[in-house]
């Protein structure tokens, strides 16, 4: 119970800025005790289901770029399929991911109004494909989404407003998801029996999350939630 009341409040963080989540569940589940080739897939899963629950409401409301998103998400795809079932120790990765994610957290939370205010445009082609390439490979190996790695990056380089960029993430995270979790099927026969209730709680906070996302957040509130959500990803990391 207590395991899925904290991923409800984790999905509800993060989901108001577009992520699904796999980080913080990665770690709560961890510390729960569950065993390592059940946490993966089930975050994934989990991720799927709020990453996509945002994604609907964010298109609804009109917070989406096609011409920035499918330029990440065509090289992405098939990088995090292909990377997918590739381990890697935790030892290599995880510091230098968290380093980058705690800069950048340390930017959204104390200078917000700097990426809030500038104007934005779509990247070009020749540096959003390998870009998304990275992306993608990058969400493969480390069994995430990658919106904790998209949003910030265009909202830093100022390809979407920080609005947008919450739709976009969301979109991203779902396709790079299933490309994930594809590459590595065989892992969907270790996911939890109580999965279930996890599901629902996290749907309960995507809810909650993405209304007060579209009702509440003005831009520079995004970018502060958002450095909330990557210091908790980065902690996550290194945890």
């Amino acid at each position: 119970m207590f395991l899925a009341l904290a991923i409800a409040a984790a999905a509800a963080l993060y989901s108001s800025v577009g992520h699904g989540g796999a980080s913080a569940y990665i770690a709560l589940m961890a510390l729960a005790g569950l065993a390592p080739e059940e946490i993966r897939p089930a975050a994934l899963v989990l991720n799927i289901l709020v990453a996509g629950l945002g994604a609907f409401r964010y298109l609804r409301a009109g917070r989406f770029d096609w011409k920035v998103f499918w330029p990440f998400a065509v090289t992405a795809i098939p990088a995090a399929f292909l990377t997918g079932g590739i381990d890697v120790p935790p030892h290599i990765y995880r510091p230098l991911l968290a380093f980058a994610l705690a800069a950048a957290a340390l930017r959204y939370l104390l200078w917000p109004q700097i990426d809030a205010v500038k104007p934005s445009a779509a990247p070009r082609k020749v540096v959003a494909l390998p870009a998304g390439a990275a992306l993608g490979a990058l969400a493969g190996l480390t069994g995430i989404g990658g919106g904790v790695y998209l949003s910030p990056l265009l909202v830093f380089a100022g390809w979407a407003d920080p609005q947008r960029a919450t739709g976009i993430a969301a979109c991203f995270i779902v396709v790079n998801s299933l490309a994930g979790l594809a590459g590595r099927a065989s892992s969907l026969l270790a996911l939890p029996a109580f999965l279930p209730w996890f599901a629902i709680a996290a749907c309960v906070g995507a809810l909650i999350g993405t209304s007060l996302s579209l009702k509440a957040l003005n831009k520079a509130g995004v970018l502060r939630v958002l450095g909330v959500v990557l210091g908790v990803a980065a902690v996550a990391l290194v945890s």
